[in-house]
C-alpha cells in the first residue's frame, strides 16, 4: 500500500482511521504540554517519567493478572507521578541538581521495571505475553475507546491551560514574581507536571517507554525555532505533533515491517531538523546569511572610512602618491567597490576611484563614529 492508497482508505477503514486519529491526538497533546517542559528546561523530565511508568505497568499486571489497557495505564500513571514527586523531593530536600535527580529516578525505576518484567515472563501463565509492547509501543493495538480517552484528556488539558494561562505563563518566565503576587506556585507546578505525566502515560501504548520523551520534546523544540510567543509556540507545537503522528502512521502503514512509534519520532525529528536550518530568526541558514551580510557591510564601512581618512589628511587628493595609496588599499575586494558604486557612494573611472558627495557625507559619519569609539 502506497501513501495515496493510505489517505484514500483512512476515512473508510476502521483500523487506519483509529490509529491515525490516535497518533494525531497524541502528537497534539504532547506538543502542547512539551512546550512547557522545554521552556522550563525540563527536557529530561519526559524521559524520566516514561521510564518511571514501567514498574507501574508490571505491578498493575501482577495485582490484577489481566492485560486490561486502562488498568495498566492507571498503574503507569501512579508510578509516573511517584517518580515525578521523588525527583522534586530530591531537588528540594538535597543539594543535588535536577539532572542528577532525573538520572537517578530514571535508572532506578527502569531497572526495577525490567526486573519485574523478567519475573513476569518466567511465570507459568501465557497471559503475560505482550507486556513488552510498552517498551517500544504498538500503535496497531489502539481501539476506539483509546482514542476517545486521548481526546478527553486532550480536551481537559486544553481547558486547564486556557483557564490558568496567566498563571502558567508567569510561573514559566518569572516564578519569584508569581510568588509575590500571592499565587501558590507549588500547586501550579504540580498541576502542569501532572498533565505532562498523564500525556506521557497515554503515549506509552503507541510510542513506548524508550521513545516517548522524543514525542514530547521534538514538536516543542521545532516550534521554538519559529517564534518567541508562548501562545504561538504551543499552537505550532500541537500542529507539528499532530502532523508527525499522521505522516508517521501513513509511512508505517504504507511499508511492511515498520513500527509506527519509531517512524513517528523520525518524522518529528525531520520537523526539528528543518526548523533548525530554515527558521528565519534562529535557523542556521539564515544565521549564516546574516553573518555574510554583516561582514560585507563591515567591509564597505571600512572602505568608506579609509577613503574619507585619506581625503581628509591629504590636501591634494589628486597627487600621485595619494592615488597610489587609495588604489593599493587592501581593505576591500573588487566586489565591495562595485557595491559602493551601485549605492552612489563611489565613482569609478578606469582604475581610479573617488567619493561622491553622498559617499563623502556617509563616510564622514562612519569615520566620526569610529573615532568616538
Amino acid at each position: 500500500m502506497n501513501l495515496n492508497e493510505y489517505f484514500s482508505l483512512v476515512f473508510s477503514d476502521y483500523t487506519l482511521r483509529t490509529i491515525t486519529l490516535g497518533t494525531a491526538i497524541l502528537g497534539a497533546v504532547c506538543g502542547m504540554l512539551g512546550s512547557f517542559a522545554v521552556l522550563r528546561k525540563q527536557s529530561l523530565l519526559g524521559d524520566a517519567i516514561s521510564h518511571a511508568a514501567l514498574p507501574g505497568i508490571a505491578i498493575a499486571f501482577l495485582i490484577t493478572g489481566a492485560k486490561d489497557t486502562n488498568t495498566l495505564l492507571l498503574g503507569a500513571l501512579v508510578s509516573g507521578l511517584i517518580g515525578t514527586f521523588w525527583i522534586k523531593g530530591i531537588t528540594s530536600k538535597t543539594h543535588l541538581k535536577s539532572d542528577t535527580a532525573l538520572g537517578l529516578i530514571l535508572s532506578l525505576f527502569f531497572g526495577f521495571g525490567m526486573l519485574l518484567l523478567t519475573f513476569i515472563q518466567k511465570q507459568p501463565n501465557a497471559n503475560q505475553a505482550g507486556l513488552d509492547k510498552y517498551l517500544f509501543g504498538q500503535a496497531a493495538t489502539l481501539v476506539e475507546s483509546d482514542v476517545w480517552l486521548m481526546a478527553s484528556v486532550t480536551g481537559l488539558c486544553l481547558f486547564v491551560i486556557l483557564l490558568f494561562w496567566k498563571e502558567f505563563k508567569m510561573l514559566l518566565f518569572d516564578p519569584d514574581y508569581t510568588k509575590t503576587l500571592g499565587f501558590n506556585t507549588r500547586i501550579i507546578d504540580i498541576l502542569i507536571t501532572s498533565f505532562i505525566v498523564l500525556a506521557i502515560v497515554l503515549g506509552l501504548q503507541t510510542v513506548g517507554v524508550v521513545l516517548m520523551s522524543a514525542m514530547l520534546l521534538a514538536p516543542a523544540a521545532a516550534a521554538r525555532q519559529w517564534t518567541n510567543s508562548l501562545s504561538t509556540m504551543v499552537i505550532l507545537a500541537s500542529i507539528i505533533g499532530a502532523l508527525s503522528g499522521v505522516f508517521g502512521t501513513a509511512i508505517s502503514a504504507s511499508q511492511n515491517n515498520l513500527s509506527t512509534g519509531p517512524v513517528i519520532v523520525l518524522v518529528a525529528s525531520v520537523f526539528v531538523l528543518f526548523s533548525f536550518i530554515f527558521s528565519p530568526s534562529r535557523g542556521l541558514l539564515f544565521r549564516q546569511w546574516r553573518f555574510i551580510k554583516n561582514r560585507r557591510d563591515l567591509e564597505q564601512h571600512k572602505t568608506l572610512a579609509f577613503m574619507y581618512h585619506i581625503a581628509k589628511t591629504h590636501d591634494n587628493i589628486s597627487h600621485p602618491h595619494t592615488i597610489k595609496i587609495l588604489n593599493n588599499f587592501q581593505g576591500f575586494t573588487r566586489g565591495t567597490l562595485q557595491k559602493l558604486v551601485k549605492k552612489n557612494y563611489v565613482e569609478l573611472e578606469g582604475n581610479m576611484w573617488s567619493l561622491t558627495d553622498e559617499g563623502f557625507k556617509t563616510a564622514s559619519n562612519l569615520y566620526n563614529q569610529q573615532s568616538n569609539e
